[in-house]
Formats: C-alpha cells, structure tokens, sequence
C-alpha cells in the first residue's frame, strides 16, 4: 500500500512544497555561486520566492550548464558530505557529475521503493535488475530501491542474457528491470532456450531508459505474461525514481512531487503550458543536499495531468515520453520524432518491434530510409505488410520513407548493454 503523502490534497500537498522550495532556493543561493550569479542577474532575492507560485521567475538550468561548470560547480555541500559519485554522457566529451549525501542516498532509495510499490512489487518479491552498474545511476537506483523496499535483489546487470534466463528461472524472480528493449531481447532468448517466456516466474518488468511506445509495452506483456511498468528518472535529478506508473491504471506516470516539482513550458519560448498540452519537462529538486537543480530543462516531451488517479494518489501523472527537443527530425521540412514512428509502425501485427531509422543526404536533399524487422509468420505477407505501414504512415504523420525495407525476424542488432540505438544520422 501507498503512504498517506501520496494522496495528499492538492492543496496541503502545495503548502509543502512552497515551504521546500523556499528552502531550496536559499540553500543554493547561499552554497551554489552560479545560482547566486542566476538568481542576481535575474533580480530575484530568496526572500522574494514564496513558493511555487513564484517558481517561473527562478532561472532555468540545462545540461550545457552541468557541462560548464564540470566537474563540481553545481555542488552545494563540502566534499566531506558526499558519501557517492555518478555520471552521464556530456555533449563535449565531459560527462555530467552527479554526487550524493548521505541523506540524499536515503531519498532516493525511498522514491525507488515507491516507484517499485507503485509497479505491484513488495518485500515477498526477488527483483532481477539488469540495468547497467557503475556511474549510470540506473542499476544502483534500481537496487538501493529494491533493497529498501525489503525485496532480494539479484544483481545481474546488463548482458549475459542466457544466464540472466537461468538465474530467473532458478532464482523464481517475480520482477524484471531493465530497458524495454532488452526486456524483448530477454524474451526472444528465453524462446531460443526453448522456455515459453511467459511461464518464466516474472510477473512484472519496470522499464525505462529509453521511450516505450503502447504497441511495444503490449509485446512486452505479452511475450513475457508481465505487466509492463514505465518509470522515469534522470541523473541530474536524482536517477531513477522520479516517477512511476501505477498498476492499477498504468495511465501516466506519478511524479514523487514532494520531492520534485514538475513543470511543462513550450520548448521555444520558455512559457509555462497549460495542464494536458504537450511540452518540455522542467523539474526542480525540492528536498536534494549535495545537488539541488532549479527548473531543469530536461529535454523530454510530455504533458501533466492533475485529476486523481484510479489507484488514489493525487500526486500529478507525466504521459509517456514522446520524444526529446533534441530529437526531433527535419526531413525535407517535416518535424518528425523517432517515436511517433514507432508508434504507427508498432501497431501492426505484423511487424517485431524492431526498427532502425538511416538518415541520408542525396545531393541537397535529406533522405531517410526505414528497415523494419516483421513478425515470425509473416515472412510470406511482406507486401501487404509493406503497404499497410506505408499507407499508416501517410494518413497519421503525413509522410513516408524514401525506403522502406522489411527484413526477416532476428536480423536487425540487439544490445544487451545500454541503451538501443534507433536512429542513425549519416548526414554530414
């Protein structure tokens, strides 16, 4: 069962999260110089928030920040405070550093463990976690979360997936976490095994790291007769554990917004949107030690949406990602993001959810190309399959390949460790 902060009236929920805000932004005002640079500049004093009503006169922060002031200059303890390092990848070849307090260490366990109750899994379950250790902040969010939730944990990483399939079935565990493609990988190896997936003792996968279209959840459930969790998080937040589907809706993913106050601005102009309309997702740290953010500018695309759920938390529900700002494609001046792609290619049955996306120049003119892997029993439908995708991607996006090529099951690469690339930019 859920704590009684995650349904908390919207308006004792707001009394907390000024008073939190408050103290954030004078706690990195006083510790950060490069906020007390922002915060002057932009003619905001501490004492001028009075909560989160005042939150858009704050500065925003964006990964080229993390970047510039690498290694620590967003740090607001002493390194003697710091008990734990991450990273992640940098634009410049600098990754993005990340540190902890001890304290900090403790919340995020307790927001993973939330994350994990939301997705059904409880202290009687042995959660598997094949998400990468080491700096990415996935595997060790995702185990520290396990283990406070009281669960056993096998920590198998990524990779090995023949062995992970034996561990699973040995070990009898009820949960999976891992990308959601490699969690269609773990289910395509368990069959060349000769198990039937769905009778391996998992019952639920908690995905993430990378955008999971409905038609690619719905394989994963039903290859593997699991229940598909999305969860989200990013390390220059906390990591993983910054919101969670529920089980009883799966309808949006809650944001622990105690911790994390969520916003939704038009990528272009900066303007906070409206609830339900589409933009960039902006989080503020209300409650982190070593690292505080304000009003991060994360890149994802989404919208909130703020009716209570079925299940009976009233903390606020982010869709599915869409996409990224910095994702998006312009092809002979169509905007187009990889995942709206995999959204009308997925949906039909024909086709594995399998797909990679070449983009090309031709003289002055962009070109993409389209390989899609189809469906075991398809083999022989090819052409209507061809048609029918084409035909889907005309009337929904507007647009169509200039190849589109169906190969057979098993022929487009796998990865077992990180993230699966989908999109493959040879324009110079």
């Amino acid at each position: 069962m859920f704590s009684s902060t995650e349904a908390l009236a919207r308006d004792e929920l707001g009394e907390l999260q000024d008073e939190r805000l408050r103290e954030t932004v004078a706690h990195v005002y006083e510790n950060v110089p490069f906020y007390r640079d922002r915060l002057d500049e932009a003619g905001v004093a501490p004492g001028d928030v009075e909560g989160v009503a005042d939150i858009a006169s704050l500065p925003t922060t964006t990964k080229e920040d993390f970047t510039s002031e690498y290694p620590d200059g967003l740090f607001a303890v002493d390194d003697a405070e710091i008990r734990r390092y991450h990273a992640s990848s940098g634009t410049t070849g600098k990754p993005k550093v990340v540190a902890y307090t001890a304290a900090d260490l403790d919340l995020w366990g307790h927001v993973m463990a939330r994350s994990l109750t939301a997705a059904g899994a409880g202290p009687e379950d042995v959660v598997q976690n094949a998400y990468g250790y080491g700096l990415f902040t996935g595997g060790l969010g995702f185990h520290h979360g396990a283990e406070t939730l009281g669960a056993a944990v096998v920590p198998t990483s990524s990779g090995g997936t023949q062995r992970q399939v034996d561990l699973a079935t040995d070990l009898g565990s009820t949960v999976l976490g891992c990308t959601p493609s490699y969690a269609l990988h773990f289910a395509e190896v368990a069959e060349e095994m000769g198990h039937d997936p769905a009778d391996l003792p998992i019952e639920v996968v908690g995905y993430g790291a990378e955008t999971c279209t409905e038609p690619m959840r719905e394989s994963i459930e039903t290859r593997l007769g699991a229940t598909g969790i999305n969860n989200y998080g990013l390390s220059e937040i906390i990591g993983p554990g910054v919101a969670a589907e529920c089980h009883e809706a799966q309808d949006g993913l809650h944001i622990w917004e105690d911790h994390f106050y969520p916003e939704v601005i038009d990528p272009a102009s900066g303007e906070p949107l409206p609830e339900g309309e589409e933009g960039e997702l902006v989080l503020t740290t209300l409650t982190k030690e070593a690292l505080p953010v304000l009003r991060y500018r994360t890149g994802d695309l989404t919208s909130l949406h703020y009716d209570t759920c079925e299940c009976g938390r009233t903390m606020v529900r982010m869709d599915n990602v869409t996409g990224r700002t910095d994702d998006l494609l312009i092809v002979r001046g169509v905007n187009l993001y990889p995942s709206e792609i995999e959204h009308v290619v997925l949906d039909h049955e024909g086709v594995a959810p399998h797909y990679r996306i070449d983009l090309h120049t031709e003289g002055t003119m962009d070109v993409m190309d389209l390989t899609i892997e189809l469906d075991e029993g398809f083999e022989d439908d090819a052409g209507d399959v061809r048609e029918t995708i084409l035909d889907r991607l005309s009337n929904v996006l507007g647009f169509t390949p200039d190849d589109l090529d169906l190969v057979q099951p098993g022929t487009i690469e796998r990865t077992e460790v990180g993230k699966v690339q989908r999109v493959y930019d040879h324009r110079e």
